[in-house]
């Protein structure tokens, strides 16, 4: 049977400004000490970050990633919710059937081809996994909807692999600041699973999605809420002095 049809994202823009004060192509402007000392900062201010996508096992967040793209993961909470209620496993997925799981997730943009993605994947789930989330890379990808960001969330998240999800936010704070120069989010993942030390590497994507999230906003970077503003080398940056270096509760995280 041949796999739906997904739409693909539009790559996200670089800053113009970000491309001309990388130093090399590929390559970080951070010395080992300061890339280690950014993630050190990082893991003090949010000790155990979490993805801001609601799920309940590693199939509900499979799901839930696929919904999120060109979403909010406000938006996909909103309609995830009543629907993990109901179904938090392949078989349910399927018994559900695709127009139920349209009511369910309508609000969310491309919804009908990701319904379609979604029972598509939970049936070659049960066909090829047992019903199972594999923790493999190579059969993630193989699954309707999924491409290799999506894999590696779920790689990271439900099962504790030292994987980069590079979104929109890590790719620009990857080009702005210089930490991992590239132009596509393949180019940058390399090159921030090399430099980022292994003992950061489990949350080194919250890290980084929150940080651009909240702090090295795509707009207007916030530079006196930066942690690293002393380290940053980002031409566009307002100040040298960083923020206090103290733990950001969840709650206040997620505001």
């Amino acid at each position: 049977m041949d796999k739906p049809k997904s739409k693909t994202a539009a790559a996200p823009k670089i800053e113009a400004s970000a491309v001309r004060h990388s130093s090399r192509a590929g390559r970080s402007r951070y010395s080992r000490a300061e890339i280690h000392e950014i993630f050190r900062r990082f893991s003090v201010q949010r000790p155990e970050p979490k993805g801001e996508l609601e799920h309940v096992n590693a199939f509900t967040l499979l799901v839930a990633v696929v919904l999120s793209a060109q979403a909010t993961d406000a938006g996909v909470n909103k309609a995830t919710r009543p629907l993990f209620r109901l179904v938090d496993t392949p078989r349910k997925m399927l018994e559900l059937g695709e127009a139920r799981l349209g009511d369910y997730i309508r609000t969310i943009g491309l919804w009908r081809n990701k319904a379609k993605n979604v029972i598509a994947l939970s049936r070659a789930l049960i066909a090829d996994h047992g019903g199972e989330v594999p923790a493999s890379r190579d059969e993630l990808v193989k699954l309707p909807g999924v491409g290799r960001k999506t894999a590696n969330v779920v790689l990271n998240m439900a099962f504790g692999q030292h994987t980069m999800a590079v979104d929109t936010h890590i790719l620009r704070i990857g080009n702005r600041i210089g930490l991992a120069p590239g132009k596509t989010p393949e180019a940058v993942e390399r090159e921030l699973v090399r430099v980022i030390p292994d003992e950061y590497m489990r949350h080194a994507h919250h890290w980084l999605i929150l940080h651009g999230r909240y702090v090295c906003k795509a707009r207007k970077p916030d530079c006196p809420a930066c942690v690293i503003a002393d380290i940053c080398k980002a031409a566009v940056k307002t100040t040298d002095i960083p923020a206090p270096l103290v733990p950001i509760a969840p709650a206040e995280a997620a505001q």
